[in-house]
């Protein structure tokens, strides 16, 4: 999911239930209030960036975590204990909360792709296991009839947020295809509804929601990993010899294969993506899309098509200094999986050590733990995870609804 774009998907997404304004593919949505942005406000001390957290507070965070758990990190406790902290009483996340200390305002709109990036953060780091059942429990509970997920409970399920849970799920030990809804259809089945047959315009590739399709690229990225039951985190896959070809697919293994294979014939030419404009925006070229480009070489290597990550993968390594810096906690993060999954060193990545950016952008962790996830790599090994990043994971998410709903987002504030 692409961390650059989760500003302007949770605002729009919070604009869509405030104005009650409301895409014609969305389910009948509860009205609610957009929280407001406080930037001047004091940043709580175990948070992780110093941009504006109102709309992803919670998803930096835990990218952050998980991020360094997967390097063999161990986060400090106050950062830890802060997004614990942001959970609500019914075990959903908002996707920022200032005064965490007052139960959640039933106003304050819940955010599934906070909720389920929590659960992969808490679930790797151990010892938190109320917090993440409270959780899944609450992601069951606002499953759609289509068996996906929407960005707010309510909101019509979408490519993006359907995959997050997925992870989500299997993360805490769950088994995402026997998660079902109350008309018995399953996460996989959401999914297949995005799939775009092979041939015409992005055939192959996962839309973001059907009548809203979205920068396809990054809904794409996100339900290949969804398709496989991954999280943020993975390691390769074994090799996918059916290459970049599509072919017909009637199941999700399938469909599977022909999105990884549209993103791999995306980055062929250049060896990243583009992110267009923004609706209204003055300047009308595309600009390089880190997050997006990032997010892909995770999901290429959980496919199994290693070959055609070398590229993009050099191309991150050569160029993504400047817009991690830029982002903040969530970039490093998205390019700490990349390094993982393609087996690549985060401590030299192009010139840059992403494991000490990524620390300094909060609290001190404690001591590399030897047990951690890195330690333990070469056992995972063979086995089959506003600002101008990317989330999961997100367009992703409102980029696409914006369009959806009719209206322009603009002015939207970079986030650290």
């Amino acid at each position: 999911m692409t961390t650059i774009r989760r500003s302007a998907i949770a605002l729009a997404a919070s604009a869509v239930l405030g104005l009650a304004v409301v895409p014609a593919t969305a389910q009948s949505a509860v009205a609610a209030p957009s929280p407001k942005p406080s930037p001047s406000a004091a940043l709580p001390s175990g948070l992780y960036g110093q941009g504006d957290p109102t709309y992803d507070g919670v998803w930096r965070q835990s990218l952050a975590l998980l991020a360094q758990d997967t390097v063999g990190v161990v986060p400090a406790k106050k950062a830890v204990d802060w997004l614990t902290g942001q959970q609500c009483a019914d075990g959903g996340f908002p996707s920022y909360r200032a005064e965490a200390t007052k139960a959640c305002d039933a106003k304050l709109p819940l955010d599934t792709n906070a909720s389920a990036a929590a659960v992969q953060a808490l679930a790797a780091l151990g010892g938190r296991d109320d917090a993440v059942d409270k959780t899944v429990g609450w992601l069951k509970s606002v499953q759609n009839k289509d068996g996906g997920w929407g960005y707010n409970p309510g909101g019509a399920s979408d490519a993006n947020s359907t995959s997050i849970v997925i992870g989500a799920l299997a993360a805490a030990g769950a088994t995402p295809a026997e998660v079902t809804s109350k008309d018995g259809k399953s996460p996989y089945d959401a999914l297949l509804t995005f799939a775009k047959p092979c041939g015409g315009k992005d055939g192959g590739a996962f839309v973001y929601q059907v009548a809203s399709p979205g920068i396809v690229a990054d809904s794409t990225a996100a339900a290949v990993l969804g398709a496989h039951g991954k999280g943020l985190v993975v390691n390769a896959a074994k090799k996918d010899t059916k290459g970049t070809v599509c072919e017909k697919a009637t199941t999700i293994e399938g469909a599977a294969h022909n999105g990884a294979a549209y993103l791999a014939k995306g980055l062929a030419k250049s060896g990243h993506f583009d992110t267009p404009p923004m609706p209204g925006a003055k300047d009308t070229a595309p600009k390089p899309d880190f997050g997006n480009t990032a997010d892909a070489v995770v999901t290429l290597t959980a496919q199994g098509l290693t070959e055609q990550v070398d590229q993009p993968l050099a191309w991150l390594e050569k160029n993504s200094a400047a817009w991690a810096k830029e982002n903040g906690p969530a970039a490093y993060a998205q390019l700490i999986f990349a390094a993982h999954a393609a087996g690549v060193d985060p401590k030299s990545f192009g010139g840059q050590n992403l494991v000490t950016a990524l620390n300094s952008t909060g609290p001190a962790p404690k001591e590399s733990s030897p047990t951690s996830a890195a330690a333990s790599s070469d056992e995972k090994k063979g086995e089959t995870s506003q600002s101008s990043s990317t989330v999961w994971w997100i367009v992703g998410v409102v980029f696409v609804a914006s369009i959806g709903a009719g209206f322009l987002i603009s002015g939207r504030k970079k986030r650290n």
